[in-house]
């Protein structure tokens, strides 16, 4: 008789064994650009901003934040963290007295707040051993958010940014670095300068933030 496929009365069918899932891995991050996850605009970004660092708005010195992150830094278990070279603007004087910008690399951990990690790098200023080096940010300056909306990262200090003793080119030059800092993660074109969470137009007498500033306006 030919096999029916059948099973014979009396013998048991073994049950097939369980299948598991694969397992899924979490996103990467640290990438070139900064995210742009929905959260709470700040000065005159309007509601539905996209902030740039973690979905919510960020303070501190620039490595401190409200949302997942400690310290600027994503929580990674016990694992190593990774890291991600990071492209940040200093200046040095000449011998002409000439404000020249000049790029460092900062090496830093990633995270969920890679553009508010590089500002707290710049903010931190120049390491002990790159001599020449200076910065013309004005001491005792804080970010006091950070969001980005399309192309333009607005973001807030604290009164002391507004201070430069440097007249007119302290000022030009530490909006670049400000600047230049930023617009180095490729989906950010350019720039709005808050103080205090409020849009003003000048920076000194005569250097205008009152709209948001790119690189070829500086």
């Amino acid at each position: 008789d030919e096999d029916s496929g059948a099973p014979l009365v009396g013998t048991t069918v073994p049950e097939p064994p369980p299948v598991s899932p694969p397992p899924i891995s979490p996103p990467s991050s640290g990438g070139n650009q900064a995210p742009e996850s929905t959260g709470p605009g700040s000065g005159g970004t309007g509601q539905g901003a996209r902030d740039g660092l973690s979905g919510e708005d960020q303070s501190g010195q620039g490595a401190s934040s409200t949302g997942r992150e400690t310290g600027g830094v994503a929580q990674s278990g016990p694992e190593t963290a990774r890291f991600r070279e990071r492209t940040v603007y200093f200046v040095k004087i000449d011998t002409d007295g000439t404000i020249l910008r000049t790029a460092v690399t900062r090496r830093l951990a990633v995270s969920d707040s890679p553009m508010l990690d590089a500002l707290g790098a710049l903010l931190s200023g120049p390491d002990a051993g790159e001599r020449g080096l200076i910065t013309l940010i004005p001491q005792g300056t804080r970010i006091l958010s950070a969001t980005v909306r399309g192309s333009t990262a607005y973001i807030s200090f604290n009164e002391d940014f507004q201070f430069n003793t440097n007249g007119a080119d302290g000022y030009t030059a530490q909006l670049r670095q400000v600047v230049w800092t930023v617009t180095e993660f490729s989906n950010i074109k350019d720039v709005q300068i808050l103080i205090e969470g409020r849009r003003i137009d000048y920076l000194g007498e005569s250097i205008w933030i009152g709209s948001p500033v790119s690189r070829d306006m500086l």
